[in-house]
Formats: structure tokens, C-alpha cells, sequence
């Protein structure tokens, strides 16, 4: 198990990241460039090891009812993962993104190994994109839903 300082080096080294110190010696870690409400990526590091990442958005974690996952155990390798994890899924789309949505309405889907799949209404039809590929093109929002949940993705 990483210590405190261990576990504080890694979080230190993602420069998007802005420390906040609260109570009690805990430190939180705030991604401010995020798309949503949520800025808190590290959550009450506390000095005896014990934290929380929120990963609402990632699958293969056990969450708690926050979204957050608990990082006492974690090695290096896997608090890198999940931070670098969080990050991305609260950040803004890519350039390849942004190209296919333009002002649509548009949804991400994700699956257990965090393959991402979009879901945009164009043109009065829900198109699914798998990066530039487009993966499927449905009449109606529910058909694009069950094609998406049959082939095990979640809605994020």
C-alpha cells in the first residue's frame, strides 16, 4: 500500500490538477476545467493513506453512492490509471469529437473496458460513432438505446 507522500507525488504529477487543502490534514484535488459540476478528482487524501477518485463515469470500480471509488489499496500503476481515467471523463470532447457532434444533441455511451461510443440526433435520426466510424444509424432514440445496452454499453 502507497503511503500519504507516495500517493501525494502521484497526484501531484498531473499538472490539471489544483490542490485544496481541508480539514483534518486532508487534501482534495480539483480538476477546474471540467465539462460538469463536478470538479473534485481526488477526494479527502488523507494523511493515513485512506482517499477517494471519482469515478462515476468508468467502469470496473466499486463505487460508493457518490461515484467515488476508495484508493487505500491501490498500487501506483492503478492510482495513475484511475486519475488519468477521471480526468478524461470529465473533460471537454476531442477535436474529433467536437467535428462530429457540431451543435447536435449527443450522449456517450462506455462499456466495461472504457470504450466509448457517441450518440448523436441528426437529422431527425440517432446516429452511433465509434470515433469517425459511424456504428449505426436508428429512427428513434429507444432503438439507439437498446442497440447500445445489448452490446453492453452503459450511458455515462
Amino acid at each position: 500500500m502507497l503511503n500519504f507522500e507516495e500517493k501525494l507525488a502521484i497526484i501531484e504529477s498531473f499538472p490539471e490538477l489544483e490542490r485544496k487543502n481541508v480539514s483534518l490534514g486532508r487534501v482534495n484535488f480539483h480538476f477546474e476545467d471540467s465539462i460538469y459540476d463536478k470538479k473534485n478528482v481526488v477526494y479527502h487524501l488523507h494523511p493515513n493513506g485512506n482517499g477517494f477518485v471519482y469515478a462515476e463515469f468508468l467502469s470496473g470500480y466499486e463505487l460508493d453512492q457518490k461515484g467515488m471509488v476508495n484508493i487505500r489499496d491501490f498500487s501506483a500503476e492503478k492510482l495513475k490509471k484511475v486519475i488519468q481515467q477521471s480526468i478524461e471523463s470529465l473533460s471537454q470532447n476531442t477535436v474529433t469529437e467536437a467535428a462530429i457532434i457540431e451543435d447536435h444533441e449527443e450522449e456517450r455511451w462506455i462499456d466495461s473496458e472504457n470504450h466509448t461510443l457517441i450518440l448523436v440526433h441528426e437529422d431527425d435520426m440517432w446516429n452511433v460513432y465509434a470515433g469517425l466510424n459511424l456504428d449505426g444509424t436508428f429512427l428513434s432514440y429507444n432503438e439507439a438505446k437498446q442497440y447500445l445496452e445489448e452490446e453492453g454499453f452503459k450511458k455515462r
